[in-house]
């Protein structure tokens, strides 16, 4: 392994903190397909199966995080919430906190087009490093990391993940046994750049609004405005 990786893969180990038995494993998740398509003599594995792996394992800790933050909630509460977690977004922002792009082994055109900074790549590259984790000294290590990296957000409450859509369904469900309902009220602006307004109603008794370039972002907003209105009324999530 050329002595710049080794310097780039140390400092990573530093910021997690980790120490690799195995650096090849650390090496391979965070090596994207296109590296290897482009580099056939390196005889190199990209890191999609570790992803497929990590996938699982982060999976099944996050469950049993959500089982002990909320005992009353039954499975699909709890599958909602996970899946509020356990996605894109929030999986990219915590491999942009470890800089996790910036070790990212890319080929010319992936690079190019801005492959270390899209949340694909960034949320598949922590999965791949959970499982490679994983594979290094068993499952409590990888475990011990979800929990110090997930435990205090979920702690902080339903917004750390920002799928409010979801969250404000779940919390919906049950506390008053329905589902959101959302309405457009107004659009206005020249069709190269409308807004949109859409309004949320919730059991009929909560209504807000939000706004936004298009109609998803206008639901989210006015959902993350009902959530913050469900907190007052059932400071724990629940009647």
């Amino acid at each position: 392994m050329p002595e710049e990786r080794i310097m780039d893969l140390n400092q990573l180990q530093e910021m997690l903190p980790y120490r690799f038995r195995d650096a090849s494993l650390l090496d391979t998740a965070l090596t994207h397909r296109s590296y290897v398509n482009e580099n056939p003599s390196e005889l190199r594995r990209d890191n999609e199966r570790l992803e497929f792996l990590g996938d699982a394992v982060l999976e099944l800790c996050i469950s049993d995080l959500l089982m002990q933050h909320f005992p009353d909630y039954q499975e699909g509460p709890l599958s909602q919430l996970r899946a509020a977690i356990v996605n894109e977004q929030p999986l990219a922002e915590m491999a942009k906190s470890f800089q996790l792009g910036d070790c990212l082994l890319l080929g010319k055109g992936e690079e190019a087009s801005g492959g270390r900074s899209k949340p694909s790549l960034l949320a598949n590259a922590f999965e791949a490093l959970l499982a490679a984790i994983y594979l290094d000294t068993g499952f409590e290590e990888a475990a011990a990391l979800i929990r110090r990296l997930f435990t205090p957000l979920i702690g902080e409450g339903y917004r750390t993940y920002r799928d409010y859509k979801t969250i404000v369904q779940q919390i919906s469900q049950h506390a008053f046994k329905e589902t959101p309902r959302y309405t457009l009220i107004h659009e206005y602006g020249p069709d190269h750049d409308k807004t949109f307004e859409i309004q949320i109603s919730i059991a009929d008794r909560i209504q807000t609004t939000g706004t936004g370039k298009n109609k998803k972002e206008a639901e989210q907003r006015a959902a993350e405005q009902a959530i913050r209105i469900l907190e007052t009324l059932l400071p724990d999530g629940r009647e």
